[in-house]
């Protein structure tokens, strides 16, 4: 797109809808996106998460509800119970199509057809599976559901004879090019109130969802002011919730008070980001955000972190399976954009004929009536998919973001300190080993680590597991312009992408 004269965002958006085919273990035409956009002179920021259906109320969720789950750090659940991950119920409205569409109404300059041109290629002649997505491909084959009709389509679309694609193996769908080619042609209209939508809403009626044609044509996207924290001369930008943003931002503003901050500090810092994130973040429409980020409550949360490992909770500041892409282009347009299932195949609930799946985001709402995220009809539910944006003194410096559902602030937070304290590029930023913290003191490291670092973190009181399993470390790209022009890209060494340019 580059080569042809578009901008930033055409290729952002044309990667992004090529992924959908190539990669739909981790993002797809059913799930969400969220997006940062460097105009050349401003940042501006598009929330496209979709909302719940209108029919959805707490009780409905809370009759399916499992035991408790991991997947937002353990903190989401009420009573011992989460939402359900697979089937209709943790279904919300596809937002990524009218992302596509708005993001390239505002700053896009090919024709919008053109940015399909690609995808619909791939879907319709097949392309050759990459070793990480072939693996989280094997993976989900082994947890669909198998006896919910609405899934019942799942394995017809995306696996051969029962079996998912091996590295290398060409896989087609050709489902998914009519899908695209509709999208494509009607600018999302297909997708929201024409064909698509329809057939979602029989195929909804005949197995049991409560999404209908008219939760579809209501979705909009939502032009949102980004928040931002600085931290040693620069500033951290992240979209504002519904998503998980507010706690990076947090942790960094909370090392930013603190000299010579150790592993041990940041682990304690982001601790206190999440312990917040999951005790406030909510669909801002339905209730006003407490600010985080006033200095006095960070001041107040800072003087938590000790040289011993925390268990913290919430403060009260009213007193005091997802795929990540940066795009550049020489006008100085920059672009932050991430897309995403939330689980892996999301709820594979998958249109008869149509080659694609449904997100499960309502998976991420609370079942506490009293948390500002508790399930509701129309609701925007908690979101883990943030991009990121690194400004100094007001001028870009770029795009970045690690996908990965918790580890994602973290990824964010360790990115910007190896930028901003060490100067290191992206890639060398990127390649650095990385700690994840999972609850309570359990830390994970890399096992590039040192012998000391690990004996540091224990003798405080962390309980720390080294694993060669890089799946749970976050998966990043990031994007620097340099001072005197040009750029310098680096792209993640943990799955299958790469940094492009000509």
């Amino acid at each position: 797109m580059l080569r042809e004269g578009g901008s930033a965002v055409d290729a952002a958006v044309a990667a992004a809808v090529t992924l959908t085919v190539v990669q739909p273990g981790s993002n797809d035409i059913g799930g969400d996106l969220f997006a940062l956009v460097w105009d050349g002179t401003a940042l501006h920021g598009l929330n496209g998460s979709g909302r719940a259906p209108a029919a959805l109320t707490l009780d409905i969720l809370a009759r399916a509800a499992l035991a408790p789950t991991d997947a937002l750090g353990g903190t989401q659940g009420s009573a011992g119970s989460v939402p359900p991950h697979h089937g209709w119920l943790p279904v919300t409205v596809p937002g990524a199509p009218a992302g596509w569409r708005d993001l390239h109404a505002r700053f896009g300059r090919l024709p919008f057809e053109r940015l399909f041109d690609n995808a619909i290629r791939y879907a319709e002649s097949g392309w050759p599976v990459s070793p990480t997505v072939a693996r989280g491909w094997a993976r989900a084959v082994g947890v669909r559901p198998k006896d919910d009709p609405a899934c019942a389509h799942w394995p017809r679309t995306f696996t051969i004879d029962g079996r998912a694609p091996q590295v290398g193996e060409l896989f087609a769908n050709p489902g998914a090019g009519r899908t695209l080619r509709l999208i494509s042609g009607s600018r999302a209209q297909a997708f929201y109130t024409g064909e698509i939508a329809q057939a979602i809403d029989r195929f909804s009626r005949a197995t049991g969802g409560l999404l209908t044609g008219d939760d579809l044509a209501a979705h909009e996207s939502t032009w949102v002011d980004p928040m931002s924290a600085r931290y040693h001369g620069y500033e951290v930008h992240e979209l504002p919730p519904n998503g998980q943003g507010v706690a990076a931002l947090e942790a960094l503003a909370l090392l930013d008070g603190l000299p010579d901050a150790g592993l041990h500090e940041q682990i304690e810092a982001m601790k206190l980001g999440f312990a917040d994130a999951h005790a406030y973040v909510a669909d801002p429409a339905t209730g006003e955000l407490p600010d985080l980020l006033n200095p006095s409550y960070i001041d107040k949360r800072r003087d938590l972190i000790t040289d011993r490992a925390g268990d913290p909770g919430p403060g009260d500041p009213m007193r005091g399976g997802t795929v990540y892409l940066a795009a550049a282009d020489s006008n100085g347009m920059m672009v932050s954009l991430i897309q995403s299932n939330y689980m892996g195949f999301g709820s594979f609930v998958t249109v008869p004929g149509y080659g694609f799946g449904l997100q499960n985001r309502g998976a991420g709402f609370s079942l506490d009536p009293a948390h500002p995220n508790v399930a509701a009809g129309g609701k925007r539910p908690f979101h883990t998919i943030i991009p990121g944006f690194l400004t100094r003194d007001g001028a870009p410096v770029g795009p970045f973001g690690v996908m990965g559902g918790h580890m994602q602030p973290q990824g964010h937070l360790q990115v910007v300190l190896s930028t901003v304290d060490e100067g290191v590029d992206p890639q060398t930023a990127l390649d650095r080993p990385r700690w994840y913290w999972h609850r309570g003191r359990e830390v994970f490291l890399e096992p590039e680590f040192s012998a000391a670092v690990v004996a540091d973190l224990r003798e405080r009181g962390h309980v720390v597991t080294l694993t060669g399993d890089r799946g749970g470390f976050g998966m990043g790209q990031a994007i620097w312009r340099l001072a005197g022009g040009g750029y310098v890209a680096g792209s993640e060494p943990r799955a299958d992408g790469q940094a492009a340019a000509f």
